[in-house]
C-alpha cells in the first residue's frame, strides 16, 4: 500500500496578509520538495474534502464552529487575534484542513492507505474546543481523532506532537479523554506558554529549554514517550507534525534538524507497527522558514513512507 498525499487548493488561498509566516507558499514549497525527490510520484494523492459541522462538532463546540462560519468575509481581513486573520478564502481553507485529516483516518482505517500525510493550512493545534488562535481555527487532528473514536470504534489513539510550540489546543479537548493518550515536545517559555502543568495518565507533555537541540530532544522521546506509547498500546497513531523547531526557522530555538524529523518520525513508525497495525495520520502544522520546512517535511514523509 501507499502512503496518501492529502491536500487541496484552497488550503492555498488562505491569507493573513503580507510578511505573514504562516503563508500560501509554505505548501507550494512542501510539494516542490517532494516533486524533485520522486516522492510524490510513490504517493496516493487525494484532494481533501470539506469537513461537515458534525465531524468537527466532535471536538469543537458547535457555537465554536458557527462563530468560525459566521467570521468568514466577504472582502479584506477579520482579526481573530492579533496574530490570526481571515480572508473570504479561509473558511474553505480551514474546512478542507479538517477534512483532510477525517478523509485520512477513513482510508488508514479502510487499509486504502499504508499511513497518511495531510500537507494542508490553516494549522490546528492551537485551536481548542471553543476558541481559534495562534493561526488555527479548527483543530485538524482533534477533528480526525475523534471521528476514529466515534465512528470507527476505536478505544486507543495517541497524539503526537513535535511542534516547537506547545498544542493548547490539543491539551483543552482531550484533558478528560481517556481514550487518547497525548505525547508532546515544545519550547519552553515561548507562545502559547501553556504546557508545563499539563501531565496526568493520558498527558506526556515535555518543555525543553532553548537551544536544547538534537541529543535532548531524542533523550526525551526516548526516556518519556516511548515507555508511555509502549504501556497505552495505541491502535491509531496520529502525528501533529510542525517543523519549526529546525535550527534555521526563526520561531523556535530548540535547534533540531532534518534528521531529528526523520529520527522521531521511526520512533513513531515503531510505535504504529507495534501495536497499531502501522496505522499512522499525520497532518501539517508549524514550519516557516521555507527551505528548512520543505527538507523537513521529505525526512518526515520519506519515513512514513518507509513501511517497516
Amino acid at each position: 500500500m501507499l502512503t496518501a498525499f492529502i491536500t487541496h487548493p484552497d488550503c492555498a488561498l488562505h491569507a493573513m496578509g503580507p510578511h505573514h509566516p504562516e503563508c500560501p507558499e509554505r505548501l507550494s514549497a512542501i510539494r516542490d520538495r517532494l516533486l524533485a525527490l520522486g516522492l510524490l510520484d510513490c504517493m496516493l494523492q487525494c484532494d481533501a474534502p470539506r469537513a461537515t459541522p458534525g465531524q468537527l462538532g466532535r471536538a469543537h463546540s458547535m457555537e465554536h464552529v458557527r462563530a468560525v462560519v459566521a467570521a468568514s468575509r466577504k472582502e479584506g481581513l477579520h482579526s481573530i487575534d492579533p496574530d490570526t486573520s481571515m480572508n473570504p478564502h479561509t473558511i474553505d481553507a480551514a474546512l478542507r484542513a479538517a477534512g483532510a485529516v477525517v478523509l485520512a483516518t477513513d482510508m488508514v482505517q479502510a487499509g486504502e492507505a499504508a499511513s497518511a500525510f495531510c500537507c494542508v493550512r490553516p494549522p490546528g493545534h492551537h485551536a481548542e474546543r471553543a476558541a481559534a488562535m495562534g493561526f488555527c481555527f479548527f483543530n485538524n487532528v482533534a477533528v480526525g481523532i475523534r471521528h476514529a473514536l466515534e465512528v470507527h470504534g476505536l478505544e486507543r489513539v495517541a497524539l503526537i506532537d513535535f511542534d516547537v510550540h506547545h498544542g493548547n489546543g490539543s491539551v483543552d479537548i482531550f484533558r478528560d479523554d481517556e481514550r487518547v493518550l497525548m505525547c508532546s515536545i515544545f519550547e519552553k517559555g515561548i507562545y502559547p506558554f501553556t504546557g508545563e502543568d499539563d501531565s496526568g495518565p493520558c498527558m506526556v507533555n515535555v518543555g525543553l529549554p532553548s537551544r536544547s537541540g538534537s541529543a535532548a530532544f531524542r533523550d526525551a522521546v526516548t526516556q518519556h514517550w516511548m515507555p508511555a506509547l509502549d504501556s497505552f498500546a495505541p491502535q491509531m497513531v496520529f502525528v501533529s507534525a510542525g517543523f519549526d523547531g529546525h535550527r534555521d526557522d526563526d520561531m523556535g530555538n530548540l535547534g533540531l534538524v532534518e534528521s531529528d524529523y526523520a529520527w522521531v518520525t521511526r520512533q513513531v513508525m515503531d510505535i504504529a507497527h507495534r501495536h497499531a497495525r502501522g496505522r499512522v495520520v499525520s497532518c501539517l502544522e508549524g514550519g516557516y522558514a521555507l527551505e528548512p520546512l520543505a527538507r523537513s517535511v521529505a525526512a518526515h514523509v520519506r519515513m512514513l513512507m518507509s513501511g517497516d
